[in-house]
């Protein structure tokens, strides 16, 4: 099986295995990762407090849009695979990711950036796979997001 998808990664860490993105170990076909396992997407935006003011940001969004578009296209893609919001799966939780960078343009830029090229070596030993189809627009709005979650 080619380890490819951030969910055979995750299958690959519950089976003790390491691998770099894109290759891998052989793992049984028959390899199955347990649903209770995966963290599940919120349905829709936390509303346990009022939400840090979002960064002007240089984007086709509006100030008013771009936390409820960045959270939709959270929702929508594989992120859920390696983060949840308060506890670690593979990736950092994203609301250490929140507390750990000010929620200003040049970080939203700095992390849109990474989502989109991938990188490793900043929150541990797993690489995060690059995510080239996603638009600038749409990385910064993702980051937007997480930026006001603390």
């Amino acid at each position: 099986m080619k380890i490819t998808k951030p969910i055979n990664l995750f299958a690959l860490t519950l089976l003790g295995l390491s691998t770099a993105c894109g290759g891998g170990e052989k793992a049984s076909e028959t390899t199955s990762v347990p649903t209770e396992a995966v963290a599940p997407v919120p349905s829709s935006p936390p509303a346990e407090k009022a939400p840090e003011p979002v960064a002007e940001v240089e984007t086709d969004y509006s100030p008013e849009e771009i936390v409820e578009v960045g959270f939709t296209k959270m929702e929508g893609s594989d992120c859920s695979s390696c983060h949840a919001k308060e506890e670690k799966i593979i990736g950092p939780p994203l609301i250490d990711i929140a507390m750990e960078y000010e929620n200003n343009a040049e970080n939203i830029d700095k992390l849109a950036a990474k989502v989109i090229e991938g990188g490793s070596g900043v929150w541990g030993d797993y690489a995060m796979p690059p995510h080239a189809g996603l638009s600038v627009k749409d990385a910064k709005a993702m980051v937007a997001y997480i930026l006001q979650l603390k």
